[in-house]
């Protein structure tokens, strides 16, 4: 005949059997496991992340300062640019007859020092003025002043002649008969048309 429990082994397996229902289950702790690893996933892939998104704004704000840097640049060189051209223009304007005068200087030393002879012969006076009308005439043909004198015959053209008169003349029609004063032109634009005679219809 089995002998009865004592109540020391029944404490320890009352015990026993209380830890156990306290605890957790198998379907508790994989769970518990899962959110925990996940949690640690989501923190460590956070700080990639971020050092990232720092690396992005630290090159976006480089290259926005070299832009800036440029731009600011640009608009200097812009405004020299055009300092310098409206100072070109305006040194045009003031000295565009700088050369031109330069040239028609000795033409004026010519006269002057024709008029100092009172007592040259008339002969003497003709030769002087020739070589001053000499000097004239070159010094336009360097500022690129030229004559309009169309000889006998030449088709008359209205942008360069202007016809003072229709004149009976053996030869054709509407053809330069005689200059009666020269014109002048610069760089192919009419300064003044060269006034002649034109032959009439026969």
């Amino acid at each position: 005949m089995p002998a009865p429990s004592s109540p020391a082994v029944f404490d320890r397996t009352r015990t026993f059997f209380s830890m156990s229902d306290n605890a957790p289950t198998e379907s508790e702790l994989p769970q518990d496991t899962a959110a925990q690893e996940a949690a640690n996933d989501s923190v460590d892939g956070q700080q990639p992340g971020d050092q990232d998104w720092q690396a992005q704004v630290a090159a976006l704000s480089a290259k926005n300062a070299e832009l800036a840097d440029q731009y600011v640049r640009a608009q200097a060189e812009m405004q020299n640019i055009r300092r310098r051209s409206e100072e070109e223009v305006s040194k045009a304007r003031k000295y565009a007859l700088e050369s031109f005068a330069e040239s028609l200087l000795p033409v004026c030393d010519s006269l002057e020092a024709g008029l100092a002879h009172q007592d040259a012969s008339v002969q003497t006076i003709r030769e002087g003025a020739e070589a001053t009308l000499r000097q004239l005439k070159a010094a336009l043909e360097r500022n690129k002043v030229i004559e309009i004198a169309p000889p006998a015959g030449t088709r008359f053209d209205p942008h360069q002649h202007q016809a003072i008169s229709v004149v009976p003349a053996d030869q054709e029609a509407n053809t330069v008969v005689s200059v009666l004063q020269k014109g002048y032109s610069i760089s192919d634009r009419v300064l003044r048309p060269a006034l002649v005679t034109v032959a009439a219809p026969r």
